[in-house]
Order: structure tokens, then sequence, then C-alpha cells
């Protein structure tokens, strides 16, 4: 298997706030790479435009990145952390919304490529709805294929990756599964638009992860990054990996390694409570771990249990290598 590499969301290392409390006194961006550099195997991180991602803050990004040796792997366009956008961003009734949208878009892809870049992460939570006959739905979809079309050809050279959830903070986002995000890249139809499959919203939305990895890989190998977190199905909690589907991860891990996936391996923690550097160091050993296990079976061997459909002999065979 090829070498893995690894990064994480610059917010993984700073302060938390739920509907309950504030958790740990805030960092600055500087301090926030600093506490990144601690976590072996880290070399990439993930900025989230208007918290640790500023035009004001690109100065110190750039010396931060470039003493501390980190790749700068996503930037987070901030669609969904404004009061602005409660209404949806891309797909708001109101115009000058939508296209405050795509100004934000367009602001953050002009800041990944001054930081070097190349990937924009776009995250529609906010559009959607809560209610029926809430929402236009065939308006809706169209606004979201003309726009995200339209910020596209902003800068080819920046990939514009799609992440899908399947609700909250609305109760329905349209973006909400991997088959609808495959409809959406189709009807885009872009080099650079692409898709980011974060584990936790996989499972909320009842898919198996490997599967949706093969699906992008079947339509037009449109993987572009991968969030790794884990959860209950029920909450998109953000947990370390491996808390708690180890077999789902494992199979996740496989598909990524058959199908060429080569991008990083991008940690979407909430560690609250936890050190933000141990929960990270945590899940990066889960995850070569896991990897360790798929070398000690084998992808040939693998390959060979699928082919086969023995669900019983493909689990004897994970155990044994599990559980010595």
């Amino acid at each position: 298997m090829k070498e893995a590499k690894f990064s994480a969301a610059l917010v993984t290392f700073g302060s938390f706030r739920d509907r309950y409390s504030d958790y740990k006194e805030p960092k600055s961006t500087p301090e926030l790479l600093e506490e990144a550099t601690r976590v072996d195997g880290l070399s990439g991180i993930e900025f989230v435009s208007g918290w640790d991602l500023k035009d004001e803050y690109l100065d110190d990004i750039r010396s931060s990145l470039e003493k501390t040796g980190l790749a700068p792997v996503a930037c987070i366009a901030n669609l969904s952390f404004s009061p602005r956008w409660a209404k949806g961003s891309f797909t708001a009734y109101d115009p000058e919304t939508r296209e405050a949208a795509k100004a934000e878009v367009r602001k953050v892809m002009d800041q990944a490529a001054e930081i070097k870049c190349p990937l924009v992460n776009l995250w529609f939570g906010q559009d959607g709805y809560d209610y029926c006959f809430q929402a236009d739905y065939l308006r809706a979809w169209e606004l979201l294929v003309l726009n995200l079309k339209e910020v596209a050809d902003h800068n080819p050279n920046i990939r514009l990756g799609v992440e899908y959830k399947i609700k909250e903070p609305r109760t329905h986002c349209f973006v909400g599964t991997v088959g609808k995000t495959i409809l959406l890249l189709h009807a885009v139809d872009r080099p650079n638009v692409g898709a980011i499959i974060d584990m936790g919203h996989a499972l909320a939305a009842y898919e198996n992860c490997a599967e949706s990895i093969a699906l992008l890989k079947m339509h037009g190998d449109k993987l572009f990054s991968v969030h790794l977190n884990d959860n209950y199905r029920l909450w998109d909690d953000d947990l370390m990996v491996g808390s708690i589907h180890i077999i789902e991860y494992l199979e996740l891990l496989y598909w990524l390694e058959k199908t060429g996936y080569d991008y990083f391996y991008s940690l979407d923690i909430w560690p609250a409570r936890e050190d933000g550097v141990g929960a990270a160091s945590e899940c990066i050993r889960w995850i070569k771990g896991l990897r360790r296990v798929i070398e000690k079976i084998g992808m040939e061997e693998l390959e060979g249990l699928i082919q086969e459909g023995d669900a019983v002999k493909a689990s004897a065979t994970i155990r044994e290598a599990l559980l010595p």
C-alpha cells in the first residue's frame, strides 16, 4: 500500500462551543498551527473561512506554514456559519444573499491560491428545508447547478469539493447523500468540481462509506478528499476515528487503496473535552493500524473474498487478522 498522508482541520486544536458551554481557551492561528506540529505523522492542515482563515491572517498563515512545514490541504468556505445564510446560500430566495454566497466562495478560492492550497470545501449546510411546502425543489437544484458552475469557472486551477450531509443544521439538506452529489456533479460538469466524503455524514445517511467511494470512482473519479471521524449514526458527533465502526473503517480504507485515492486522509473531529493533539494522534494510530491489518491479509486476498461473496469466510479472515 502506498504511504498515507494525514491532515486535520485546524479547529481540532482550538476552542469549542455548543449550546451549553464553551470549551477550552481560544488560540491564535499561529498558535494552532504550532499545536498541530505536535501530532506525529500529521503533514497537512485544513482552514475554515472566517474562523482561522481571513485576509488579515494570510501573511501569518504563509509564514507559519513555511515554519512548520505543514501543507495547506483545504480551505472551507463559510456557507453555513453565519446568520446571513440562515435561509440558504446558493439556493436562497434572496438574490443578494446568493450573490454574497458566490462572492464568499470566490474570495476563499483566491485565498486558497495565495497560500498554495489546491482545494476549497463547499458544504451547503443551510441549503435545505425544515417543513413541507417550504422549498421549491426544482428551483433550488437549478440554482445549485448554475451557481456552482459559475464559481467553478472563477479559477479552474482550484478544485471545489462538495461535502454532502443528510441533515443539520436543516432537517433536510439538499445535497444530502452520495447519490444526490453525483447527480449534482454530472449536472455541473466541471473537471474541477468533485466530492468530499465525510465518514460521519455518510454514517448518518445510512450509507456504507466504502460503497460511496466506489460510486464516485465509477462516476468520473470524483472523490477529491475524505473527512474521517466516527459517530453512532444518530448525529454528526465527530468522534475519534475507529471508536465505533472498526470493520466499516477497514473496508473504507481497502476501497480508498483499491480506487487509487492519493490525497490526504483528513481528520474532522470535535474533541471538545479531549486534548486535540492526543485525539488527532490516536486517530492516525487507528488508521495506520487498520492499514496494517489490510496489508497483513493482503489486497489480493481481500479482493478474492469479495469476489467469492462468502460473508462467513470474510468475517473469519478479518477476525483472525484483527484478533490473532
